[in-house]
């Protein structure tokens, strides 16, 4: 099957929908199918056997740079015309993406469409409330010009059909378990993590440091914390366009920021922690949620979007209510670093429940829904 994914982000940026849509990208290559990706940025020309079509971009300034929105060109799509796609996947059609639901259209194409990002949750988080209605009309019509549309949790192909977007289902969780494992522990990344002081409790955030994922209220959950369990300490792995100033709002002195970890010492960062605490409430899935688990790492999330998809509370971690006040995170937090037994049987179930979610399974699932999507095109 030849295949040409349209997306809106890709490498170099790192996110958890380039990581669903790089793993992706592997394990179609390796199960024998030519795979062509679209995507704007910068991205290299070649990745996992597929080529990379560019697309001409801008950044989304001021509101996201680290953002790209492809410009209207036709090189890209006559690339894609050469290849002769049997299927067109749009992964979160909003811009770029959005030119392969309207060439899938335009050509009688099979289209699948993934839904990775909740878009109008985040206008209002980078501050253009205003554009949240237009963009839920745009991305339910792009929706739905698609024959298979794919959610990565189940709350969200919930959220998605209520929304008005139809014919969705569920696109399987995954995680590296390989490279996400308890072995991967490191003394020194420890050490590093917790700035010379390995002993002292450490809990761990990794990802994007963007206003959208919440993490404004982590400095006062750390405060709090450190009351209840003197000496704790928090490690902020990641880098976003909200990082100078969420450094200005923790104390130095318990906090480390490490910018963008990836490979080994992304591994080792993870199997560091105690706790991992995840605050975002407009999460489609949180696949670092999953790699925490992966490690062996019980997860603190908010009961929001698709972290309850991920988290079993109380097995493999703990559920914060959104609306909760930071002593209340605080109270979990320090529930679980003083308590090493309980801390432990979640380590071992938040690691077995990881061992279930292949990417290889959840890539199988998706070339079923685009053979559905050629049937009912057909």
């Amino acid at each position: 099957m030849r295949i040409t994914l349209f997306t809106e982000v890709f490498l170099p940026k790192v996110d958890g929908v380039v990581t669903r849509v790089t793993r992706t990208v592997e394990q179609l290559t390796a199960l024998g199918h030519e795979v062509q990706v679209v995507a704007p940025g910068t991205p290299p020309r070649e990745y996992a056997g597929a080529r990379v079509v560019r697309v001409p971009s801008l950044p989304l300034w001021p509101i996201y740079p680290e953002l790209s929105f492809g410009l209207p060109t036709p090189a890209p799509l006559v690339a894609v015309h050469r290849f002769d796609p049997d299927v067109v996947h749009a992964v979160n059609p909003v811009w770029t993406a959005a030119a392969g639901v309207l060439y899938a259209r335009a050509t009688g194409r099979p289209l699948l469409a993934s839904y990775h990002t909740n878009v109008p949750e985040y206008t209002a988080a980078l501050g253009i409330g205003f554009a949240r209605r237009p963009a839920e009309w745009v991305i339910r019509a792009l929706h739905n010009r698609a024959q298979v549309n794919l959610c990565t949790s189940a709350p969200m192909v919930e959220q998605a059909r209520r929304s008005g977007i139809e014919r969705v289902d569920l696109w399987p969780k995954a995680v590296d378990t390989v490279a996400f494992t308890p072995e991967a522990a490191d003394p020194q990344m420890r050490a590093r993590l917790t700035d010379g002081h390995p002993e002292a409790p450490l809990v761990a955030y990794v990802g994007r440091m963007s206003r959208e994922k919440s993490l404004d209220r982590l400095p006062g959950v750390l405060a709090e914390l450190r009351r209840r369990v003197p000496g704790a300490r928090l490690a902020m792995v990641g880098d976003g366009p909200h990082l100078e100033r969420l450094r200005g709002g923790f104390d130095p002195d318990s906090t480390v920021f490490t910018g963008y970890l990836a490979g080994a010492e992304l591994a080792a960062a993870y199997a560091a922690a105690d706790v991992f605490v995840f605050p975002s409430t407009t999460e489609t899935l949180g696949l670092v949620a999953l790699e925490a688990m992966a490690s062996g790492v019980p997860v603190v999330g908010a009961r929001a979007g698709g972290i309850p998809f991920v988290v079993d509370d109380p097995a493999t971690g703990r559920l914060v209510d959104p609306e909760a006040d930071d002593a209340r995170w605080a109270e979990v937090v320090a529930g679980l670093l003083d308590d090493a037994a309980s801390r432990a049987r979640m380590a071992r179930a938040a690691r077995a429940e990881a061992e279930r979610h292949s990417w290889r399974a959840a890539t199988e699932r998706l070339v079923d829904c685009y053979r559905l999507a050629a049937r009912r095109r057909g």
